[in-house]
Parts: structure tokens; C-alpha cells; sequence
């Protein structure tokens, strides 16, 4: 059987802190074709080292170079990247260079964007998978949606999440995640033009992940059409990341041709706008259950590495 122990591929995982530690009780407990190989981290005192030590996880605080060192490192077929942009760049070079396939969740976009239920087949034998943003897996697959049944001019993605829940990494990284969201609601959403807006919430108690999506279809556009398609996507994506649900119907609004709206870069146009409201609600194997923001990236960076696991194991 494919899922027995010794045919599952050994995984790492670079990044100690939540997003980390989430993705490795993920595997530890969800996944069916990967294994724990390594937990690795810069921190000799994070949590998350800690915690994978406890479980009989190889750890290591030296980084990738410590990674390299470790005796099993042979053994490691992929590794998931979850600390920065800016260190992925030397952590993927390094990686390569061994033959270590990479998932990156930072929003570094080394490698081609991709959303397990829009283009991962497209993508399996990549070396390098970038799993774009939070607010692109909650969102890309709803623009998708839309996209595959009528042409979208353009579309507006608003991701709406608790300041508690956004960590250091996430408030670094702000300026590449509306850049690397906004270029995926193109290249992987379908829409002609796109933009991406973050909000930190700052309320108490914290609120649950919220993601608004706008999108301008063209007049002829079948509103029937357009919502069932929505709801196959949001079930599809709620097969891997089960608290993601549609908050309320779709909504339709008519722009006439004599009423048009002024869209930057696009000018004046008409057409169907489709409002789409999705709430994204965690699990809660490590981090909040009002963390959908962080439990969406590691549910679709396992479910990603799961299909290239499970693709090449029954070749």
C-alpha cells in the first residue's frame, strides 16, 4: 500500500515558528504520502523546536546548513520553506543544488504560483512551488471560479485578518504579499487585471478570516452559471481546508453602459459584478481556530506536496 511508512516521502520543514510548527502537526497527523524528516529553525529556544523534539522529530538550529548535517538529509525528497522572502532565495539555491524539491510559503514567487484546486497539475514536476499568499488561496480559487465561465475584466480581493495572527514575517512581508496576490489574480485567477488589499484587524476577541471578492465579468455573463460554479469551487477547496465556507450567496450587480465605472489602468466599463464573501476558519492543531489566515497556507502547502508525493509514488 503507498501509505504504509516506508514508502511515504521524508519532508522538512524551515521555519520553527507557527506557520511551521502548524504544517508539522499537520503531517504528523493528516498526511498520507509524506513523513517528518527535520524541523529546522534559527531560534535554539523556539516553541517549535521544542515541540518537534518532543514528538521524535530531527531538529536542528543552524538553519539550512544545519539541515545539510543532519544524517537523514539524504532521505529528504521535498522541503517546505516557511520564514521569509527574503531568506528564501539563498534556502531554495541551497536546496537545488542537493535535488531537494521546495513548497514555499513565503511570498518570495521563485518558482510558479500555484492554488492546489486551479493549476496543480499543471506544476507537479516543478523543483520550485510557490503557494502565493493567505489571501490568494482563500480568494484566486473564487476569481477561477468566476473566470472559467465568463471573461473578467477585473477583479478586487480584500483579506480582512486578525492582528493577532499575523506574525512578524506576515508584517514584513506586506508590500510582497498585495504584489505577488494581485499578479496571481491574473496569471493563476484568470482576471485581465487585478489588486489585492490586506487588513489587519485589530479587534478583540480576535476575529475569524474574512475575504471579499469583487470581480467585473463581461455584460453577457449567466449569473446561474457564475454561482453554482462558485459553490463546486468553495466545496472543493473545503475538502483540504474544512472551516473554508461562503458567508452568504453570491451577489450580483449590474453596470449599464450608460453608468459606468472608472477602474485605474482599466478607465471606464460595464459589465456584471460579482461579490463574492468567504470566511476562513482554522483548525486549530496548533494556532487559534480565528487563524484561517495561517491554517489555509499550511492546508494547501500539505495538500500540494500530498498530490506530488502521491503522483510520483504510484509511477
Amino acid at each position: 500500500m503507498q501509505d504504509k511508512e516506508q514508502d511515504r516521502w521524508e519532508v522538512a520543514i524551515i521555519g520553527s515558528g507557527n506557520i511551521g510548527t502548524d504544517l508539522m502537526i499537520k503531517v504528523l497527523r493528516n498526511s498520507r504520502h509524506l513523513k517528518m524528516g527535520a524541523m529546522v529553525g534559527i531560534d535554539p529556544n523556539s516553541d517549535g523546536l521544542a515541540r518537534a523534539a518532543r514528538l521524535g522529530v530531527p531538529t536542528t538550529h543552524e538553519g539550512v546548513q544545519g539541515l545539510a548535517a543532519l544524517p537523514n538529509f539524504k532521505q529528504i525528497r521535498l522541503a517546505f520553506d516557511a520564514t521569509s522572502a527574503g531568506a528564501h532565495a539563498e534556502h531554495n539555491r541551497l536546496l537545488q543544488w542537493h535535488g531537494v524539491r521546495v513548497i514555499d510559503l513565503t511570498p518570495a514567487a521563485i518558482g510558479p504560483y500555484v492554488v492546489p484546486v486551479v493549476n496543480l497539475d499543471e506544476h507537479l514536476n516543478e523543483p520550485n512551488l510557490n503557494m502565493v499568499t493567505c489571501g490568494g488561496q482563500a480568494t484566486i480559487p473564487m476569481v477561477r471560479a468566476v473566470s472559467r465561465i465568463a471573461k473578467v475584466h477585473y477583479a478586487e480581493i480584500v483579506a480582512s485578518i486578525a492582528s493577532k495572527s499575523a506574525g512578524p514575517g506576515t508584517r514584513a512581508n506586506i508590500d510582497e504579499f498585495t504584489e505577488t496576490t494581485s499578479q496571481a489574480i491574473v496569471s493563476v485567477g484568470g482576471a485581465a487585471q487585478g489588486k489585492a488589499i490586506i487588513v489587519l484587524n485589530p479587534a478583540e476577541p480576535p476575529l475569524m478570516m474574512r475575504d471579499t471578492v469583487f470581480c467585473l465579468a463581461e455584460e453577457s455573463a449567466n449569473e446561474d452559471e457564475i454561482r453554482a460554479s462558485v459553490e463546486e469551487m468553495a466545496a472543493k477547496v473545503s475538502a483540504y481546508v474544512p472551516g473554508y465556507r461562503l458567508k452568504q450567496q453570491v451577489q450580483f450587480e449590474r453596470i449599464p453602459a450608460d453608468r459606468p465605472i472608472n477602474i485605474p489602468g482599466l478607465g471606464k466599463v460595464h459589465g456584471l459584478k460579482v461579490s463574492i464573501f468567504i470566511e476562513v476558519e482554522g483548525a486549530a492543531h496548533y494556532l487559534p481556530a480565528y487563524a484561517g489566515n495561517l491554517d489555509i497556507m499550511t492546508s494547501a502547502a500539505l495538500a500540494t506536496a500530498e498530490q506530488i508525493a502521491a503522483s510520483a509514488l504510484a509511477k
